[in-house]
């Protein structure tokens, strides 16, 4: 593994607090978490397109066509599912709490999708080590919660 893209991941994570915080004080600046929601989407959206601005990256016809039904919907109702829930529980659960139980989620799922080779590059079965770390992120979160 590149060092690179372990401190790019983690910086990606952290951005998460302020993504859901942002997000939510937007949705009660204009009085619309939904509507916050998707202004998220647009500008989301227009930051990707200035950005491939600056690629290689090239799109085929044959490619759009044979992507699944699947893959077409999946990210962006997952994303927007995602991003409007935690939007409408961050001012009643708290940031800590909030952003705790995302990670926890993420994790215990992506474990078992490793271990079920779903979606993942790698397969990488469940172990004990695994399983430690799903009890350490639930019992962080159960403190956080707790205090």
């Amino acid at each position: 593994m590149k060092v690179t893209w372990l401190v790019i991941v983690f910086i990606c994570g952290a951005l998460l607090p302020f993504q859901a915080g942002l997000n939510a004080r937007l949705g009660k600046y204009i009085d619309s978490p939904t509507y916050a929601s998707l202004f998220s989407f647009i500008v989301g959206a227009l930051t990707v397109s200035i950005y491939l601005q600056f690629t290689k990256e090239t799109v085929t016809w044959a490619g759009l066509k044979s992507a699944s039904i699947s893959s077409w919907l999946g990210g962006g109702v997952t994303g927007a599912i995602f991003i409007t829930a935690s939007m409408l529980a961050l001012p009643r659960i708290g940031m800590a709490l909030t952003v705790g139980l995302i990670v926890a989620g993420q994790v215990i799922v992506a474990v078992l999708l490793d271990h079920f080779d779903i979606l993942v590059a790698e397969q990488h079965s469940f172990n004990l080590w695994r399983l430690l770390g799903i009890i350490f992120i639930i019992g962080g979160v159960l403190i956080v919660r707790k205090f």
